[in-house]
């Protein structure tokens, strides 16, 4: 029996590939929104997200379609639509056919990796896409940290809200993770588009500690339903990127990124051995939250305890 489901159609940024799927000269067939898609990138190096369908004859541009200059071309009749969706060159004609275009879509590329722009409305965008160091203004670039870790999970029966509502759940640590961690929540702003959630970290069985003498914590920074962002502070210096974008009406594919901090003058191949080990104990802990939602029902209303009203309604 299908799960009740939250409608799909959220509008954001949502990542749909990682900008090493789609080299110069490349065409990449995927399915979102319920829509099939191509992303391909140029000679000149831009990447186009838009329709797979070609207006001619309804070919799939991602089976056999390739890049030519700043155009991709059909693989049926060789007709040739560039970056607007626009029809530039019929090889057997003198004129393009300027009453056709293919839909496209607004495209970002932050952190290795390739968002679209998804609104039902055809709205442009209205908020940008966080990214991972410059969104925290603290100077850090991807320079200091060793190259990313990846986790993807592909068509999982599971809304991009689950994930946005995993950040302000403070109970879930001790019995999805096993650890005796305790978040004290500082800030959790979701006033608009661009959210936040901060949190203290305490462990059990420390309830005299005041939240000044903590040394360690988490921020957060969430664009929309699709794509959020964190920086921990205070242990093992690490930023995370979690991202969800619906399939269909009732899949989403879910990627994880983890970035690892360098230590100035202690940068060795043990040390980048350690930090790609911790990296994969973060990667395993997120599969343990992908295990829950993805078997998760979604509760409308959920019988939620007093202390957790605040940051679930929020």
């Amino acid at each position: 029996m299908a799960k009740p489901q939250l409608p799909m159609k959220p509008t954001g940024w949502f990542q749909v590939a990682w900008s090493d799927q789609v080299a110069v000269g490349a065409v990449h067939a995927m399915k979102y929104f319920g829509e099939e898609m191509v992303a391909w990138r140029s000679e000149s190096g831009e990447v186009t997200v838009m329709d797979a369908y070609c207006e001619h004859l309804g070919a799939h541009l991602g089976f056999g379609g390739h890049v030519v200059g700043d155009t991709i071309q059909c693989p049926f009749h060789g007709w040739q639509w560039n970056s607007a969706g626009h029809n530039v060159c019929i090889p057997y004609q003198d004129r393009p056919n300027r009453g056709r275009r293919i839909r496209t879509y607004p495209v970002t590329e932050r952190n290795e990796a390739i968002h679209i722009w998804h609104d039902v409305e055809g709205r442009e965008p209205f908020f940008e896409a966080p990214d991972v160091f410059a969104s925290f203004n603290d100077g850090s670039s991807a320079a200091d940290y060793y190259p990313q870790q990846r986790l993807f999970r592909e068509s999982l029966e599971l809304h991009p809200q689950y994930v946005l509502e995993n950040g302000v759940d403070f109970a879930h640590f001790k019995f999805v993770h096993q650890t005796p961690i305790v978040p004290v929540f500082t800030r959790h702003d979701f006033a608009a588009p661009i959210s936040y959630v901060d949190f203290t970290i305490t462990f059990e069985g420390s309830d005299q500690q005041s939240i000044d003498e903590v040394r360690s914590g988490v921020e957060a920074i969430n664009g929309g339903l699709g794509i959020a962002v964190t920086k921990s502070w205070g242990m093992i210096d690490n930023r995370t990127i979690s991202a969800a974008t619906p399939v269909d009406e009732s899949t989403s594919d879910v990627r994880f990124m983890v970035y690892i901090g360098r230590t100035p003058g202690k940068d060795s191949p043990r040390a980048a051995e350690r930090a790609a080990a911790f990296g994969d104990e973060v990667i395993r802990q997120f599969t343990q939250d992908i295990h829950i939602w993805s078997h998760q029902r979604y509760s409308d209303p959920p019988a939620l305890a007093t202390a957790e009203y605040e940051g679930f309604t929020a």
